[in-house]
């Protein structure tokens, strides 16, 4: 699957979940990651929260749970492999970024079935929607330098 595919409205096929509905469970995990950021609630709470409080209908809920728990189980790791790339402390990083920038880095990492340009592009798409003014700038070069790290096989020119 392309990056373009990913953005495209396809009807689903034999159980595979459509793009729209992966992208509504990537921001809704997104969001979740940043209420914990502040809230300090569990992240069963969380996810309670937005199952209840959200039109789950058209969003990949089970993408959701696993990103929303995954991002959060992994968070040592994922800051590990992140610290590296920042020009900054990571605890001086904006928090909707750093939510963008962990979830992409997870999917990055355990989600080898979602192509590496799909994650970057989704992170970019997420961060023009709730970032700050140049946060895209932000995501798209740390998401570039994490998928050459963990994407080997996928960045390397042919």
């Amino acid at each position: 699957m392309s990056a373009s595919d990913e953005h495209t409205e396809q009807p689903a096929t034999s159980g595979q979940p459509k793009a729209g509905d992966r992208r509504r469970a990537r921001a809704l995990a997104m969001q979740g990651l940043y209420q914990r950021h502040f809230s300090k609630s569990s992240i069963t709470d969380i996810e309670s929260e937005f199952m209840v409080d959200n039109d789950m209908s058209k969003v990949d809920a089970a993408y959701f749970r696993d990103l929303l728990r995954g991002v959060h189980r992994e968070q040592e790791t994922l800051d590990r492999i992140i610290e590296p790339f920042l020009e900054r402390p990571i605890n001086e990083v904006d928090p909707i970024e750093l939510a963008i920038v962990r979830l992409g880095t997870y999917e990055l990492k355990f989600r080898l079935d979602v192509p590496y340009r799909v994650v970057i592009n989704e992170g970019i798409e997420m961060a023009k929607k709730f970032g700050g003014t140049e946060g895209h700038k932000f995501v798209n070069s740390l998401l570039d330098k994490l998928g050459h790290r963990l994407r080997l096989a996928e960045t390397r020119p042919r």
